[in-house]
């Protein structure tokens, strides 16, 4: 908080030659505006001393969890000086180095502020004016965002400042303001029952959100950076704040055959869509070792859906599908296989930032929709030269709108650009859709990636990510 002037102008000037008259002295005597200034101070700086005794002695209980917030700091290049895709990265860069300093900078100083206005309110108020609310309020705002010991200081400090102001007005021993310094009391008892509970509501949020992490890396783990001299990158957008797994799926599979690739999104959401998930997942990796032909892989999805399909009932055993889209990466041919099964077209992205769409030459329908026409899969064959990137999503990217009803399009936002690698293209992708959605979206969006490296294109290497 500021510090005082010493102006004149309030009282406190210093004199000359009359410092020593009554006059001077009457002159350097403060006034009851600068006293209550001084009050104030003296206050604010106590309870920081004492929240800072705290949190050394007991330590920082555990707060709210956040989403870990990373910074990789790339600059693809082609791309125009703030454009959408480098907007939202300076953007999570302030704000990991905000989190950095305090966490909760107003929440911090809130339950001192709210001590030091009571205090105010207390001496320029009539005596029958109470500000034992205030005094009430300030442990109760701590409860949910401080740790016990600092809760536990705040409300000692708003009762013994409520105490002392009442024993400085010589009316400690009246009715009413023994039962106001009580409510302060209970109230301050109150606060650290309840910062047990949002303690404890913390720790159980924590631990479901570790299982649930630990159940998709289990339905849908990350595939590893670099799988048969490609350079993979995979990315999961679930569209509610905290989930971790939905319909979409993806999964990448080295093979004899080359490197066989899978993005998938189930129809319908809850566990009965992740079930479907781990089936397609399971048949395809079998699927991808065993047969000669992307065609035959997709046949087998097929089969594998259609068993699944005979153990549900209601309206998934009529409408359950999944649109899926195969790729097919021989490790020597410059060429890449696709078969799409009613999904969001593939895009091929090359080193000189041009764009090609994967368009089926022969529209098929979703997987696990076969009684309603079969016919044989056929794989188009599009070259796929060093320096490429295979961009695989789910129509969650392509759905994504704005506040004006506007669809995201990624072939007109990628269209020219480069980037140096899968990470940072699914990176700027991602950044980019929240910034178009304004940090919404109404369906889960998976990203794949898939470069093929140049010759002189040095090995990526993961590393932890550096916070300027």
């Amino acid at each position: 908080m500021g510090h005082l002037r010493d102006n004149g102008d309030d009282g406190t000037a210093r004199g000359g030659s009359d410092d020593r008259s009554a006059e001077g002295a009457a002159r350097r005597r403060p006034s009851a505006r600068t006293r209550l200034r001084s009050l104030r101070n003296s206050v604010e700086r106590g309870i920081r001393r004492s929240l800072r005794r705290a949190d050394a002695g007991l330590g920082e209980a555990s707060r709210p969890p956040e989403d870990p917030d990373w910074d990789d700091s790339f600059s693809p290049g082609g791309r125009p000086s703030g454009s959408g895709f480098d907007r939202p990265r300076r953007a999570r860069r302030r704000r990991a180095r905000h989190r950095a300093r305090s966490p909760y900078p107003i929440v911090e100083l809130l339950p001192g502020l709210i001590i030091v206005v009571a205090i105010v309110l207390d001496q320029v108020t009539p005596t029958a004016f109470t500000a034992s609310p205030l005094f009430a309020a300030a442990p109760l705002v701590a409860a949910p965002f401080f740790s016990l010991a600092r809760t536990l200081v705040v409300g000692i400090v708003s009762t013994l400042v409520f105490l002392g102001l009442h024993l400085g007005t010589g009316n400690l021993q009246d009715t009413a303001t023994i039962s106001q310094a009580l409510n302060v009391f209970t109230v301050s008892v109150l606060a650290l029952a309840i910062n047990g509970v949002v303690r404890r509501s913390g720790e159980r949020l924590a631990s479901a959100r570790v299982i649930a992490e630990a159940a998709q890396r289990a339905v849908l783990p990350t595939p590893a950076a670099r799988i048969g001299g490609l350079h993979i990158a995979a990315r999961y957008e679930a569209a509610e704040e905290g989930a971790f797994i939905g319909g979409d799926l993806f999964a990448v599979q080295d093979t004899a055959y080359g490197v066989r690739l899978v993005v998938g999104d189930v129809r319908g959401k809850g566990m009965g869509a992740v079930e479907t998930v781990a089936v397609v997942i399971g048949a395809f990796r079998e699927a991808a070792e065993q047969e000669s032909s992307l065609e035959g892989v997709a046949q087998r999805l097929e089969r594998a859906l259609a068993r699944e399909g005979t153990r549900r009932s209601g309206i998934d055993l009529f409408e359950g599908f999944t649109t899926a889209v195969l790729a097919e990466i021989p490790h020597v041919e410059g060429m890449v296989r696709v078969v799409n099964r009613g999904h969001p077209e593939p895009l091929v992205l090359a080193a000189d930032g041009a764009l090609t769409v994967l368009a089926p030459s022969d529209p098929a329908l979703p997987l696990g929709m076969g009684e309603l026409g079969a016919w044989p899969d056929r794989a188009d064959e599009v070259p796929y030269v060093s320096g490429s990137t295979l961009l695989l999503y789910t129509d969650g990217l392509t759905e994504a709108r704005n506040a004006a009803g506007v669809f995201y399009d990624p072939r007109e936002r990628l269209a020219g650009r480069i980037f140096p690698g899968p990470d940072e293209l699914l990176e700027a992708i991602v950044g980019d859709v929240r910034l178009h959605t304004g940090g919404g979206s109404t369906d889960d969006m998976a990203l794949l990636a898939v470069s093929r490296p140049t010759a002189r294109q040095p090995e990526r290497r993961r590393t932890m990510p550096v916070v300027p």
